[in-house]
């Protein structure tokens, strides 16, 4: 059924409101003004000017950029679907344009998918840093006080040259902003609700949207899910140990899959000896092999840290054949497992989301020891480890501090999360859901890797369906592994070839 453009009357508001056809709002905001991208003609582009500072609306503005891809089938449309694909920093706009399959052709018919740059982001009056002083960086895993005080002076020195470059939007980055910037997407569009896809950090965006918008949702589906009641101690174990049960997972996958190229071995040994070798500088690759002044020598962390990009896919028997490279020492095929791309939101944002305070160095090698004993094959895990530490020195109070999820006003929600998970925990997800049980709905997969949706046939049809009807999966549904296949980041030709995610 296509968007009725006017409304007539209350009843026809209402017979709108329980077939799910959106309906434009009177009160809308200034609308869009749609061209084709310049990236692909298909889809559409624009801006939306808003306030900075939204306890300032008439002060400074910026744009917002924001794309579309219409819905395929006008007899079928029920409305708008916001994606975001996480980070924090990651290009909404671009996910729109590149990923034309990541839904499935159902879902692409009945929904026109918009996709935005969060504030401070790529397109959106981007946060600007120095490259030369983040070239500077000093290590994250100080061993002294020295370089515990070294960390602290850059953290601060650096986010003080980005409020510089940037401008108030330095400040003005995090999840609490951007969710007001969701709804002025959906007004400007004329919209009475939303749906919504989110996946990683785009998780918390959708559960802070949901608290403060329920009532403008018709539907949301939220992959890999962010536990933003975590505080400083919590985050760092439940991060080290989703990092550790995903080695432990590639561990066994090689123990019983004969195409690995380290099967047959005490994979955990060789990985061990490994980086005690790297420990001692005796490990080295290669970035390029046509760069002779790439530094060869490569350290314990940064494997660890490749290992945990690797199984975001799972790409297991890609990093199989890695690892064997490294601990043969041939030249490896390639190094990166994810993107590299330098991201200066995501400390903009994250560390106006979170406080999560490391006071003094005693403090900080505790919490270090903490992660070394919950994760020792991934020297701690380098996702929690590392969030905390670009935050180390930056004011405690921050804008969008944490707290128990509280959602009130909405329809049932669609959580989804995979056990294996090297980024966002099982356990994250399961904590979010008990604090929103009466609006929320946890569909676990039994699997492996960052994102649920399109892992198989199981978790298609239980978003696909709910967006359809908005009848979710029964309370403690489950969806069965799907044994992961090499390099292959999804299960079918028309799956993605990306996986997006927070800290990514």
């Amino acid at each position: 059924m296509s968007t009725i453009t006017r409304v007539f009357g209350l009843a026809l508001i209402s017979a709108a409101l329980v077939t799910g056809v959106s309906v434009p709002v009177a009160n809308a905001q200034s609308a869009i003004d749609w061209k084709p991208c310049p990236e692909d003609a298909t889809a559409e582009c624009g801006t939306l000017r808003l306030p900075i500072d939204y306890a300032n609306p008439s002060g400074e503005k910026f744009d917002l950029a924001v794309a579309r891809r219409r819905a395929t089938d006008p007899a079928k449309r029920v409305g708008i679907l916001l994606v975001n694909p996480g980070g924090p920093g990651a290009s909404g706009v671009g996910f729109a344009i590149s990923q034309k399959d990541y839904f499935t052709a159902d879902v692409r018919s009945r929904f026109d998918i918009i996709g935005w740059d969060p504030r401070g982001v790529a397109r959106s009056q981007p946060v600007k840093c120095s490259l030369d002083m983040w070239a500077k960086e000093p290590s994250k895993n100080p061993a002294t006080q020295a370089e515990f005080d070294a960390l602290v002076k850059f953290n601060r020195e650096f986010s003080e040259d980005c409020r510089k470059r940037s401008g108030p939007i330095f400040d003005h980055a995090d999840t609490g902003a951007t969710i007001q910037d969701m709804d002025a997407i959906r007004r400007s569009l004329g919209e009475q609700k939303i749906n919504y896809y989110g996946i990683s950090y785009g998780t918390l965006m959708g559960q802070q949207y949901a608290e403060r918008y329920g009532d403008k949702i018709r539907a949301m589906v939220i992959d890999s899910n962010m536990d933003h009641s975590q505080r400083t101690w919590s985050f760092a174990a439940t991060e080290a140990q989703t990092a550790e049960s995903s080695f432990n997972e590639w561990v066994k996958w090689c123990d019983r899959t004969v195409s690995c190229a380290l099967h047959g071995k005490d994979v955990t040994k060789m990985w061990d000896d490994l980086l005690a070798r790297a420990d001692r500088g005796e490990v080295t690759d290669v970035l390029d092999p046509g760069d002779p002044s790439e530094p060869p020598v490569i350290t314990a962390r940064n494997i660890a840290a490749l290992g945990l990009d690797a199984f975001y896919g799972p790409s297991f028997q890609e990093f199989a054949k890695y690892a064997a490279q490294l601990d043969a020492q041939k030249p490896p095929q390639r190094r990166s497992f994810g993107d590299a791309e330098i991201n200066f939101a995501r400390q903009a944002t994250f560390c106006s989301d979170w406080s999560l305070p490391v006071r003094s160095f005693t403090e900080y090698k505790m919490l270090e020891a903490t992660e070394n004993a919950l994760a020792p094959h991934m020297r701690g895990g380098a996702l929690g480890h590392d969030s905390i530490a670009r935050c180390i020195g930056f004011p405690e109070k921050v804008n969008n501090p944490q707290r128990q999820l509280s959602i009130k006003n909405a329809p049932k929600i669609l959580m989804l999360n995979a056990l294996y998970d090297p980024a966002t925990p099982y356990s994250w997800a399961a904590n979010a859901h008990r604090q929103s049980k009466d609006t929320t709905v946890l569909l676990t997969y039994e699997g492996w890797g960052h994102g649920v949706y399109r892992r198989s046939q199981c978790t298609d049809k239980a978003v696909d369906s709910y967006f359809a009807t908005l009848e979710t999966p029964a309370p403690g549904a489950r969806c069965a592994a799907v044994e992961p296949g090499g390099a292959a980041l999804r299960t079918s030709d028309a799956r993605p070839q990306v996986i997006p995610g927070w800290g990514r």
